[in-house]
């Protein structure tokens, strides 16, 4: 049986929609409790950031937004959202400050990163309106479930941001599936960050084929603050 669920799988169009299927009956069984809650539960209980944190898709993650620091010499870098700190391991940043709402998550990354100057970690709440030159939001946008908090997510993404703010994320709407919603966040980009152009879109290096494990529905979309936000 195992065998014959990877075959359909690797079949195009058919064997995503029969991943999303079988996940939409998974989920449909376990209450949802809410996006702050899920990730404060799953730290917690000792789940971790996730596939695209780990793996080949780091080492993609990093590549590309080490090269963009070092090339455009980024001073100081802001990440909502930086889970169990995998990912920062491959990081190589001047100054780097990350957000999460889960404690165990900046327990996490306080420790592992305790002799290392350059990197501080603070609850969400404990914002007090830290800027940067450059913003992060990484496979976290379609993780927020409620419209409030995806509205404030973005809004404080662009609003901390003195030069540039990268999003890696996927760009559609689709339905709600647990955990999950995917938005279209450019719709949002082009309405309210006005003074905000995109400067670059990498696709995935590695896009998802329908094994869950093994790609990614996120591409790099990377904005510029005008120069009028700029000279501020």
């Amino acid at each position: 049986m195992h065998g014959m669920r990877e075959i359909i799988k690797r079949i195009p169009v058919v064997g995503p929609a029969i991943t999303r299927i079988h996940r939409n009956l998974f989920f449909k069984q376990k209450p949802f409790p809410g996006s702050e809650g899920y990730w404060i539960q799953r730290y917690a209980t000792g789940g971790n950031s996730g596939e695209g944190s780990y793996n080949r898709l780091a080492e993609f993650k990093a590549e590309i937004i080490n090269g963009f620091v070092k090339d455009n010499r980024v001073t100081s870098i802001i990440e909502y959202g930086c889970g169990d700190g995998n990912q920062l391991k491959l990081a190589e940043y001047p100054s780097y400050v990350g957000f999460d709402i889960s404690p165990k998550a900046i327990e996490i990354c306080s420790d592992f990163f305790r002799n290392d100057k350059t990197k501080s970690f603070k609850m969400m709440s404990e914002y007090m309106g830290e800027k940067a030159q450059l913003t992060l939001s990484m496979d976290v946008i379609y993780h927020l479930i409620e419209d409030d908090i995806y509205n404030s997510h973005m809004e404080r993404l662009f609003s901390s941001s003195e030069r540039f703010v990268i999003i890696y994320s996927s760009d559609y709407d689709d339905e709600h599936i647990y955990h999950e919603k995917r938005r279209k966040f450019t719709r949002w980009v082009d309405a309210f960050a006005l003074n905000w152009k995109l400067k670059s879109h990498i696709p995935n290096r590695f896009p998802f084929n329908g094994r869950d494990q093994t790609g990614s529905l996120s591409d790099f979309y990377i904005y510029e603050a005008s120069r009028d936000l700029v000279n501020k």
